[in-house]
């Protein structure tokens, strides 16, 4: 159960475009057409996927404070946590260089469409962020780890998806002159953010004092995320 919760939250609650605005010159820019989007789509949860997990191996037995005392006592007070950018950037290159050798060899076509961003997704936020936010939440086990990077990837796909086939279709609406381009792409992401909000209630379910210490829970983690969003926002 813990998993399905995580994989639907990491979708549509907390989806990475729409709660956190994370990925977003990726998402403006290579959704102009459906093909372009599902294959950026795909390549950002295989990454999510791999990374996220990896990084959580980093995390547990590398960078936290005393994760080093499997290799002896006298490491115990070693701490590694402010490598943690630096080892997840370069896990998330490794990765990336692999999608795009793959993607090169056996979609040609794909390769040539989606241009500088492929390799972009080095530096994507919303690839840094589920990392930073599988830390940051302190996620248990490896398999909640592979839960969350699968589902935060497939909630960025989601999003690159709907908003490109909302732009094949409106080529052919009567959109102001003023708001043609990316400002009519702006005003449907922002309501396309507010209708995922609506998920919120998903999870929350039970007795009264369950959604007290739920509701506790989630802006203890939004303080978080927040902080761990401004952090990372540079990026983009």
């Amino acid at each position: 159960m813990e998993h399905v919760e995580l994989f639907f939250k990491s979708i549509f609650i907390d989806n990475m475009v729409f709660a956190t605005f994370l990925g977003m010159c990726s998402y403006l820019a290579v959704s102009k057409k459906v093909s372009t989007a599902v294959g950026l789509g795909a390549a950002v949860i295989f990454v999510l996927a791999i990374t996220v997990p990896l990084n959580w191996l980093l995390d547990q037995y590398l960078l936290q404070p005393g994760a080093l005392s499997w290799l002896g006592a006298e490491y115990a007070d070693y701490d590694l946590s402010f490598l943690s950018f630096i080892m997840f950037i370069a896990t998330i290159a490794t990765m990336v260089q692999l999608v795009e050798i793959v993607v090169e060899k056996f979609s040609p076509s794909l390769y040539n469409s989606l241009g500088i961003f492929l390799p972009l997704i080095a530096v994507n936020c919303a690839i840094l962020g589920g990392s930073l936010f599988m830390q940051s939440r302190e996620i248990a086990t490896l398999g909640l780890a592979t839960t969350y990077g699968i589902g935060s990837g497939i909630g960025w796909f989601l999003a690159i998806l709907a908003i490109a086939a909302i732009r094949e279709k409106i080529r052919y609406s009567s959109v102001p002159p003023a708001l043609r381009g990316l400002g009519i792409t702006f005003i449907i992401t922002g309501l396309m953010a507010i209708g995922f909000m609506s998920f919120g209630g998903m999870l929350t379910g039970g007795d009264d004092e369950g959604a007290k210490k739920e509701e506790q829970t989630v802006q203890v983690q939004d303080s978080e995320e927040n902080k761990v969003a401004n952090n990372i926002t540079i990026n983009e």
